[in-house]
């Protein structure tokens, strides 16, 4: 009897493993979130590795990512809760508190720390000096945003003036493009310069269409470009998925920051099929150089302010944001400890 026993035991198992089912899948479902993001940039490159890596959903999430094209539209949606989590520049917070909602958005994780944008002319000048851009138009973006902000902040701290009336040097930085057509309108012949961020102007200058002169990220210094946020009542009540959020990614951010550009590309690609795998070697190289991403999710006070420093210059501060209002560090730091221990 024992013996028909181990035998139909046996009889079972091998049934099992034959049929797959001796690896039963995991029974928890995977939590689903919305993430808008403000572009689609190789920018975002931390962000790309922990979707393919997996780190969200080792954090039990199932990121439904989306690009919403523009900082403005991210936090309408945001805040109507269309979506969960917003990836944007952090001084869409800082607008948003100055309107006094009771639902303003908190930034809880910072992903970059330098400007993404790179000055792309229509001749390939070398050796590339600001003064040259004396008498220039410039397609800068959207008035407001963080990458025409920054932008005006670099040309001032080079010397130049910026307004198509001035005497000395005329610089006209035109804000009436929209982000996303930005690469169009510089094509079809408007302007003498434009910014862009990757992998869009590598496409321009592959087509021979526009030259990648310098990276504004090179020269504006360290400031909190891209954060991300959720509304102040979805952070109350979800600090769980908040928490497993910025887990994920932090385990981006070490990621690229122990990993050569090869290998970032390599993981990254199926979110660029459009340009080829040396190419976008090249581009993480680029934003590599720059020291693009931060090494942790941590939006320091310091950051902040300097990017309200920014904002006042562009004239766009009605008032400076108060800090503990806006940021949650507590996510960011318990992420960076869990790493440590």
């Amino acid at each position: 009897m024992k013996k028909i026993k181990t035998i139909l035991a046996l009889l079972c198992c091998l049934a099992l493993t034959l049929t797959g089912c001796n690896s039963p899948e995991p029974t928890e479902k995977l939590t689903k979130i919305t993430l808008g993001e403000v572009a689609h940039s190789v920018f975002y490159a931390p962000q790309y590795v922990a979707l393919e890596e997996g780190f969200f959903a080792a954090e039990g999430l199932e990121v439904d990512l989306i690009n919403l094209q523009g900082a403005d539209k991210v936090m309408s949606a945001l805040i109507t809760n269309e979506i969960q989590i917003g990836l944007m520049g952090p001084e869409a917070s800082v607008y948003v508190a100055n309107q006094n909602l009771d639902d303003y958005a908190i930034n809880f994780a910072q992903l970059t720390q330098r400007d993404g944008s790179f000055l792309v002319g229509r001749e390939p000048w070398e050796n590339f000096t600001f003064d040259q851009l004396t008498e220039a138009e410039i397609i800068g973006g959207r008035k407001g945003g963080a990458p025409e902000m920054t932008l005006e902040y670099v040309l001032k701290a080079n010397g130049l003036t910026i307004g198509v009336d001035d005497e000395t040097q005329p610089i006209n930085v035109r804000t009436d493009i929209q982000f996303a057509a930005m690469a169009g309108a510089f094509l079809a012949g408007e302007g003498d310069y434009v910014t862009l961020f990757e992998p869009t102007a590598t496409a321009v200058e592959k087509e021979g269409r526009g030259y990648i002169l310098t990276a504004i990220g090179a020269h504006s210094g360290d400031i909190p470009f891209t954060t991300y946020s959720a509304a102040k009542s979805y952070l109350e009540t979800n600090p769980e998925i908040i928490q497993k959020f910025t887990n994920a990614v932090y385990q981006g951010q070490l990621f690229v920051k122990n990993n050569d550009a090869a290998t970032i590309a390599e993981i990254i690609h199926p979110h660029f099929e459009d340009i080829s795998l040396e190419d976008l070697t090249t581009v993480v190289q680029r934003y590599q150089s720059i020291e693009a991403w931060d090494d942790t999710p941590i939006l320091e006070q310091s950051g902040l302010e300097k990017l309200m420093d920014v904002m006042a210059l562009a004239g766009e501060l009605e008032k400076r944001a108060d800090y503990s209002m806006i940021v949650n560090t507590t996510f960011a730091e318990q992420a960076v400890q869990n790493v440590q221990k």
